[in-house]
């Protein structure tokens, strides 16, 4: 492996749940499977910054650590387990990979409502550790990219609905047209070093303020 295909070294968070769950052949696989899963993670080059139970002390562990990722290694506790990730990555949305031997179709859908971006079932190999953590980076980053491009979407709309509000404002008040009315905003914006929306919140707060 050369320098510049050496992978960047993800501080990464295990998150392993209750290890009495399931019976005595679940324990079992989970064990080999959370030995596969670290022995992949070192021989990749990632650093496991801390492996933490699901309790209370969650968010505020994640929020000290600040890793890249999470992994969640778990069985028919999966559900409680992911309550407390989604609470602990609630104000700084990470990447969440949840291994686990449980393929019914609730579970999956809990996961991936649970903002899950990878839901990996049985069969984990110390060499799919990598290409796993990869894609579910990839799909995250992507969902991210989506999620910003819809809030700035919504973000415009909202102004462009204050800015109609305010130049109705002005051309009642002053009796002028549209266009009139829109280059009056934009006279006042710059006049105040203000961004024509805000300059438009301020017309429609004073309007409120007049009755």
């Amino acid at each position: 492996m050369t320098s510049t295909d050496k992978p960047h070294r993800l501080r990464i968070v295990v998150v392993t749940g209750d290890p009495t769950a399931g019976n005595d052949g679940t324990c079992a696989v989970r064990g080999q499977r959370n030995t596969a899963l670290r022995i992949g993670l070192l021989e990749s080059g990632y650093d496991i910054v801390a492996s933490l139970p699901p309790d209370i002390f969650l968010p505020e562990r994640i929020a000290q650590l600040q890793p890249d990722l999470i992994i969640v290694d778990s069985e028919s506790d999966a559900r409680d387990v992911l309550e407390h990730i989604v609470i602990a990555t609630r104000e700084a949305r990470r990447p969440i990979v949840l291994f686990t031997e449980d393929d019914s179709a609730p579970a999956m859908e809990a996961a991936v409502a649970a903002g899950v971006s990878a839901y990996i079932v049985a069969g984990l190999q110390a060499e799919r550790v990598r290409p796993v953590l990869d894609v579910a980076l990839a799909r995250f980053r992507r969902e991210q990219k989506l999620l910003g491009e819809l809030a700035d979407t919504r973000q415009k709309l909202a102004e462009r609905k204050v800015v109609e509000r305010a130049k109705g404002v002005l051309m009642a008040r002053h009796r002028l047209g549209e266009d009139e009315a829109y280059g009056r905003l934009r006279s006042m914006a710059m006049n105040k070093n203000m961004r024509l929306a805000e300059i438009a919140q301020r017309i429609l707060d004073v309007e409120d303020l007049l009755g």
